[in-house]
C-alpha cells in the first residue's frame, strides 16, 4: 500500500541551462509562509532542476510532523537556493518547501496545482494518500486557511489556532545561496544530495543520462506521459507521440491497481504504479526491451529530436504487448503465476525474467513450443513458487538475478518438451552445479499470533483462487482479465456462428496464431 505523499507538482522544474548567467541581485536570507502563496513574488519563481528526483519521499506522518515542527518554531535546516535570471532553483530542501506549499495550497498531490500538472490523470493510490495527509495535517496543526481565519477572527477560532497564527507572523525559513554558474549549481546539488540522503542508484543514473532516450522513456512511462515534460524541447508531434505511447505502456503495466491484501486475480503485471520501486522496474524494462539492461551508458547518444525516445517507447510497448493486453501476439501471461510470490508480494525479478523469456521466444520462434507445454509449465511454477525468491536471494534482483531465473525457466521448458516428469526435472536441477542449491520443499511459515497477516490473507486467496482460475480453451494456460479474447470454437470460415455455444475464452496469441 502506497504511503508516500506526491509533492512533485508544488515546485515546477526548469532546465538549469536555459539561463547562462546567474543573477547578481541582492538575495534575501529568510522566507515566510506567506511567501508561498500564489500571489507572492517568491513562490511563482521557485523551480527545481529538471534532473531533480521526484518530490515524493515523505510519507503522510513525516509531512504532518514537519509542519508541526515548523509551526512550533523548531529548528529547520536552511533551504539552499541558486538564482538564475528570474528563476530561483531549489538545490536542497525541495521536500521542506514542498510540504509547506502543500499546506498553503491544500494540495497534497490531488489539488488544483497537482491536477493541472498531471493532466487530471492521478492514480487512485495517490489520491488516497493525499486525502490521508490532509486529514492528518488537519488533526495535527489545522489547515492554513483555518489559521488565517484565526488570525483575522481570533474571537471565533480555536485558542490553539490563534496561538499558531500569531507565531506564523515571526516564523521564517533560513536561506543559503549557491554562487556561481549552472555547472557549479549542479555540482552542489549532487554533492549535497549524496551526503544527506543518498540519491537512489536508479535516480542517479537517470540524472546522469537525462537527455538519453532510455531515461526520457522511463520518465514518461512512470507518470503516464504527465507531470513535468522532460521531452518539451521536441516538436509538438514528437511530444504527443511520446505521451500517448507512454500512457499505453503505463496502462499495460499498472492497471488494474494493486490492493493489499490480495482478494482478486485481477493483478497488474507491474505491481504498484505509485511506488518508489516503479522507476527502477520501468528503467530496466526500457533497457531490456532495447539494447540490454547492462548496456554502457556512453554507448547511448543524447536524443536531439525525440525520434530515439519514440523508438525506445515503441520497442518497450511491443515487448510488453507480448506479455499482456489484447494485441494478437499477446501470450497473456498471468501475473499471479509469473510476477507475484505465494504470499502476494510483487517480484520484479520474475517480471524481468518473463520479459527476457518472451524476447528469447521471439528471437528463436518458440512461441508455439511454449504453448504446447504451457499448462504443465505454469503448474510447475505455481507449485514451486519459492524458486524465484531463492534465485533472487542468491544472485540479487539485478541482471544476474533475472537472467538466472530465466535459465531456470529454460531448463523446465526444455525438460517438459522432452516429456520429462516432475521428478526428473527436479533431479536434473540437483545434478546442475549452478542450481543444486535450490530447495523444493515450499517453506512453512508458522506464527504464534492469533491474527492473520496481510501476507497470509493474500496467500490463502491465491492458493484457492489459482486452483479454480479461468483457463484458455486452446493451450489450457491460465487467463488474465487483461488478455481475454472470445474465439469461435468452429471458425467463421467453416460455418461457425456467433452463438454462445460456439464462444470460447482464449489468449490473444492462441486465438490469432496458435489455432491457425
Amino acid at each position: 500500500m502506497a504511503t508516500k505523499v506526491n509533492l512533485d507538482a508544488l515546485i515546477p522544474r526548469e532546465d538549469f541551462e536555459i539561463k547562462t548567467e546567474p543573477s547578481q541581485s541582492q538575495t534575501t536570507q529568510t522566507v515566510q509562509i506567506r511567501d508561498l502563496e500564489v500571489r507572492s513574488f517568491f513562490y511563482p519563481n521557485l523551480r527545481k532542476p529538471d534532473f531533480q528526483r521526484e518530490t515524493g519521499d515523505w510519507d503522510v506522518k513525516k509531512v504532518a510532523s514537519f509542519l508541526k515542527s515548523f509551526l512550533d518554531g523548531d529548528l529547520i535546516p536552511a533551504i539552499i537556493l541558486w538564482s538564475s535570471g528570474n528563476a530561483i532553483f531549489v538545490i536542497d530542501g525541495a521536500h521542506r518547501l514542498g510540504a509547506l506549499a502543500a499546506w498553503v495550497h491544500d494540495d497534497y498531490g490531488d489539488g488544483r496545482v497537482s491536477r493541472a500538472f498531471f493532466d487530471e490523470r492521478i492514480p487512485d493510490e495517490q489520491l488516497e494518500v493525499a486525502e490521508k495527509a490532509r486529514r492528518l495535517v488537519k488533526r495535527t496543526v489545522g489547515t492554513y486557511d483555518e489559521l488565517k481565519f484565526a488570525n483575522e477572527n481570533p474571537q471565533k477560532a480555536k485558542p490553539e489556532y490563534v496561538e499558531r497564527a500569531k507565531r506564523l507572523a515571526t516564523i521564517a525559513l533560513h536561506l543559503q545561496w549557491v554562487h556561481g554558474d549552472a555547472e557549479k549549481a549542479e555540482q552542489s546539488f549532487l554533492k549535497i544530495n549524496q551526503q544527506a540522503a543518498p540519491i537512489d542508484k536508479t535516480e542517479l543514473q537517470i540524472i546522469e543520462q537525462r537527455r538519453k532516450p532510455n531515461a526520457l522513456a522511463a520518465r514518461a512511462i512512470v507518470r503516464s506521459g504527465t507531470g513535468h515534460k522532460y521531452w518539451s524541447q521536441f516538436t509538438d508531434e514528437r511530444q504527443e507521440e511520446i505521451e500517448s505511447t507512454a500512457k499505453d505502456i503505463n496502462r499495460l503495466l499498472f492497471r488494474p491497481p494493486l490492493e493489499s491484501p490480495i482478494k482478486t486475480l485481477d493483478l497488474p503485471v507491474g505491481g504498484h504504479g505509485y511506488n518508489s520501486r516503479s522507476l527502477r522496474l520501468v528503467f530496466d524494462l526500457v533497457n531490456l526491451s532495447n539494447r540490454g539492461i547492462d548496456v554502457d551508458a556512453a554507448a547511448i547518444a543524447d536524443d536531439e529530436d525525440g525520434n530515439s525516445t519514440v523508438k525506445h517507447l515503441k520497442n518497450t510497448r511491443r515487448v510488453l504487448q507480448r506479455i499482456t493486453g489484447t494485441h494478437p501476439g499477446s501470450l497473456g501471461l498471468h501475473p499471479a503465476v509469473y510476477f507475484y510470490s505465494a504470499s502476494g508480494r510483487y517480484q520484479p525479478t520474475g517480471f524481468l525474467a518473463a520479459v527476457e523469456m518472451v524476447r528469447d521466444f521471439e528471437e528463436k520462434n518458440r512461441f508455439r513450443t511454449f504453448s504446447d507445454v504451457r499448462r504443465q509449465f505454469e503448474d510447475f511454477v505455481v507449485k514451486y513458487k519459492s524458486l524465484s525468491n531463492q534465485v533472487t536471494v542468491k544472485w540479487g534482483s539485478g541482471v544476474k538475478g533475472f537472467s538466472r531465473l530465466k535459465e531456470v525457466y529454460d531448463i523446465v521448458l526444455n525438460d517438459l518438451g522432452a516429456e520429462h516428469t516432475e521428478e526428473q526435472i527436479i533431479e536434473n536441477f540437483q545434478q546442475n552445479k549452478t542450481f543444486r542449491f535450490l530447495r523444493w520443499e515450499e517453506p512453512v511459515h508458522e506464527t504464534e499470533s492469533p491474527d492473520f497477516s496481510k501476507e497470509t490473507k493474500s496467500a490463502a486467496f491465491l492458493r484457492d483462487a489459482l486452483s479454480s482460475a479461468l483457463r484458455c480453451n486452446i493451450c489450457n494456460g491460465l487467463i488474465h482479465r487483461n488478455s481475454i479474447t472470445i474465439d469461435h470454437e468452429q471458425r467463421k470460415r467453416e460455418g461457425g456462428t456467433g452463438s454462445l455455444d460456439n464462444a470460447q475464452l482464449t489468449h490473444p496469441y492462441c486465438n490469432s496464431t496458435l489455432k491457425n
